[in-house]
């Protein structure tokens, strides 16, 4: 009865260790992929990083545009209200 016994624990330490290498093999994998998954992620926020630097240049020179447009109108409105104040103090 006692060898029964030893080799039914036998049984299930070695059904234990199987399942736990079986798991940490797993893991392994899952780590090998995540990390794979994380380069993949980090090459395209980079990639991501020199296209908002190009957005960024775009919408810098359409602000200067803008901002030579309306100093050139409100430097010609200043102009016109000059010009009127005048003829209503002479």
């Amino acid at each position: 009865m006692e060898a029964v016994a030893w080799a039914a624990i036998g049984i299930l330490a070695a059904a234990v260790l199987g399942i736990g290498a079986a798991m940490l093999l797993g893991f392994q994998s899952l780590g090998a992929r995540i990390d794979g998954l994380g380069v993949s992620l980090s090459q395209r926020i980079d990639g991501l990083g020199g296209r908002i630097d190009g957005l960024g240049a775009r919408l810098d020179g359409r602000i200067d545009a803008l901002d030579e447009r309306l100093t050139l109108r409100i430097d010609a409105l200043s102009a016109k209200l000059d010009t009127h104040i005048e003829q209503h103090t002479a």
